[in-house]
């Protein structure tokens, strides 16, 4: 039954699963050392040395060129996700983690329409109810910020620094998915730490902090993890439409909202459960909404 079950789920919502798990357990990790004063440049940093390594190895194991065929738009793609990196572990270390992943992942109304732009994929009408509720939602999540209300606010700069990284992974996506036409997805992932790792060595300047062994080891776990969480999203994105297979990436905000009360004693405000059940009741609609109007439609 198991089995049966896995095997009715579409491969890429499987890879997309995946990486939901992945960059939820790596949030968990960069927000526990940042507790011990350690900057965010340097858990880029770390995140980098970590995932190039790991990129270096799995490129050299399939025996292919590390340097792929379009260049210009690899790097741009490593630049693109180095800059929504940072903004997105500023907001992860700075809110709790549920709000962080809900607020980053309002990336597949970005996807969505830069899906439309760039790779002609057509915005059905789920995906503009999904659209309009996940702004619906962000807009009840941020406005106790707004409105000046002290118990249940969110920084206004970490929202923003929130959102400018869901706008720079929906580009890396939609740059991903058009590479994957003519890349091998390792090439793709080898090309993050490549550009990341000396930008962000450059930004730490005399910032640095020395981590004991355990933050060591904390360090290369969300290299671990970010690598899987990278692996996962690389593989989805070669086999769904851009739009629907980052829709799954949802469930990271259950996963983020379980770490945080586990780990962190996190506990949401009502304005997260109200603007985060909008925002995944939109998800849901761009999903299940699809399947019923294609079937519909064959019909």
């Amino acid at each position: 039954m198991p089995s049966t079950f896995a095997s009715g789920i579409p491969v890429g919502v499987r890879y997309m699963l995946l990486s939901a798990l992945g960059f939820a357990l790596m949030s968990a990790c960069v927000k526990y050392v940042s507790t011990y004063g350690i900057p965010v440049f340097e858990i880029v940093a770390a995140r980098a040395l970590v995932s190039l390594i790991l990129s270096y190895l799995d490129v050299k194991r399939k025996r292919i060129s590390l340097w792929g065929n379009n260049k210009p738009l690899l790097f741009l793609r490593g630049a693109v996700g180095t800059v929504a990196l940072m903004c997105v572990y500023y907001s992860v270390t700075t809110l709790p983690l549920a709000e962080a992943t809900i607020l980053q992942y309002v990336h597949p109304v970005f996807t969505a329409l830069l899906g439309l732009l760039f790779l002609k994929e057509r915005v059905q009408a789920p995906t503009l109810a999904c659209i309009a509720l996940c702004l619906l939602g962000l807009l009840v999540m941020v406005q106790p910020a707004l409105n000046g209300n002290q118990m249940t606010e969110l920084p206004l700069l970490s929202i923003a620094a929130a959102l400018l990284g869901a706008l720079g992974s929906s580009i890396a996506y939609v740059v991903v998915r058009k590479l994957s036409q003519t890349e091998d997805s390792s090439v793709i992932i080898f090309y993050f730490p490549l550009v990341a790792l000396p930008i962000s060595v450059m930004l730490i300047w005399d910032n640095f902090v020395w981590p004991s062994l355990f933050l060591t080891m904390m360090l290369v776990l969300v290299g671990i993890f970010t690598q899987v969480g990278q692996y996962g999203l690389t593989k989805a994105m070669q086999t769904q439409a851009a739009g629907q297979a980052s829709a799954y990436s949802y469930v990271q905000i259950v996963f983020s909202a379980l770490i945080g009360l586990w780990l962190f004693n996190e506990i949401p405000s009502i304005w997260t459960y109200i603007g985060g059940s909008l925002i995944v009741t939109g998800a849901l609609i761009n999903v299940f909404g699809r399947q019923v109007f294609q079937r519909a439609k064959a019909h």
